[in-house]
């Protein structure tokens, strides 16, 4: 049982930028009685880490260190068997992250991570959402700004809405922030290997079952000009739409047929345009090796933005969602989208599963699925905004 372990969470990769403010995060958020850790390569880098975080709470000062390398799968299992729920920020994933959702679905030990890499995703389920079906582990991806305000943001636009009838929900992002170094690797590997992320997708499309007797869309169509009052539009290749789908073929509060839009929402637009150029010049730049490891020393991983940068950045996702006669605006806003928030998001999603009652799930989940209420009543306490603008 992993009631009787020694740990309610363990954090993997505290020592890093992101791993850091989510530790910082759990040391003045977590709820009174947790017991958690820390956990990395470096034991000194660790000690480090936890000086720091005892400043915020003196009882922090007593952490438990743990040593684990994803190098080393003994110590990896070793790390998955110490905890009930296990949160990693160690990424690129594709690259680093397998050993540890193994380790995870074989112990039955839940797991969160904040990837935003579809082809890490999709390998996941197919080798491992078996595994954690069977020993009862949630195996939760995508837990940062990738893609909690959208899945939550889609599930809280859902509940507005009519049940048993058809839906179509579209969101529109729009956000200010500066990437970090690991951010900027891991988008790089992701349009590197577009052929390698389409065959996961059908490998994942081979064995995944669909919803029975429902329907779930990507909507492909350009949204329209001004649909929300947000200005000019663009698709958004990111992961978030297959999560949205995900969450909608398992869950039947989405209705018999279910379409999802997801688009970028710029003001002007030349800066739509200079948007669209600048993707498709570093998705043609990551195919070429030379070109690729000169992206990657733009900003070494494990450097961010400043406090000043992450202070004065924001977003805002808003959806439209109709069906059965009815239309709902709904946004979901929030502070500093790639760190502040994404720590925020990350360490409620360790502390909802370790101590909140949810839905009984297992395997690879999401969000919306695996936590729903509980978490989306978690971040609301927590200064994430989901509201309603205007209904009728």
């Amino acid at each position: 049982m992993t009631a009787d372990r020694p740990y309610d969470i363990v954090l993997y990769g505290a020592t890093g930028f992101t791993g850091g403010l989510t530790a910082e995060y759990l040391a003045g958020h977590a709820d009174p009685g947790t017991r958690w850790a820390l956990a990395g390569r470096s034991t000194a880098k660790l000690e480090k880490v936890r000086d720091r975080l005892a400043a915020i709470d003196p009882a922090c000062a007593e952490l438990p260190l743990l040593r684990a390398d994803s190098s080393d799968q003994d110590s990896i299992d070793e790390l998955a068997r110490s905890a009930r729920v296990v949160v990693t920020t160690v990424g690129p994933y594709v690259r680093h992250g397998e050993p540890l959702v193994a380790a995870c679905a074989r112990a039955g030990t839940d797991y969160v991570d904040l990837t935003g890499e579809p082809t890490f995703v999709d390998r996941m389920y197919v080798k491992y959402h078996a595994d954690a079906v069977r020993t009862g582990a949630r195996i939760v991806h995508a837990c940062g700004f990738d893609s909690v305000p959208h899945d939550l943001g889609v599930y809280f636009t859902v509940r507005q809405l009519p049940e048993g009838v058809p839906l179509h929900v579209e969101g529109f992002v729009r956000t200010r922030m500066q990437a970090s170094g690991g951010t900027i690797h891991s988008a790089i590997g992701i349009f590197a290997d577009l052929p390698a992320m389409a065959r996961a997708e059908r490998e994942r499309r081979a064995v995944e079952g669909r919803p029975d007797g429902r329907t779930v869309r990507l909507s492909r169509r350009p949204a329209p000009k001004n649909r929300v009052g947000d200005g000019w539009t663009l698709p958004m290749p990111t992961i978030d739409p297959q999560i949205v789908a995900r969450s909608a073929a398992a869950l039947d509060r989405y209705g018999p047929e279910f379409t999802y839009g997801h688009y970028f929402a710029v003001k002007r637009l030349p800066a739509a345009a200079a948007l669209a150029a600048g993707a498709g010049a570093l998705t043609v730049l990551a195919q070429v090796p030379p070109a690729r490891r000169l992206l990657t020393k733009v900003k070494p991983a494990g450097e961010g933005p400043s406090a000043e940068t992450r202070a004065r950045s924001w977003f805002s996702v808003k959806f439209v969602g109709e069906g059965g006669g009815r239309r709902v605006v709904t946004e979901v806003r929030g502070g500093d989208p790639g760190y502040g928030e994404t720590a925020k998001m990350l360490g409620e999603s360790a502390l909802c599963l370790a101590h909140d009652a949810l839905p009984k799930t297992s395997g690879q989940v999401t969000t919306a699925v695996a936590m729903g209420d509980a978490l989306l009543e978690r971040l609301t306490r927590a200064g994430l905004e989901f509201r309603v603008l205007t209904a009728r």
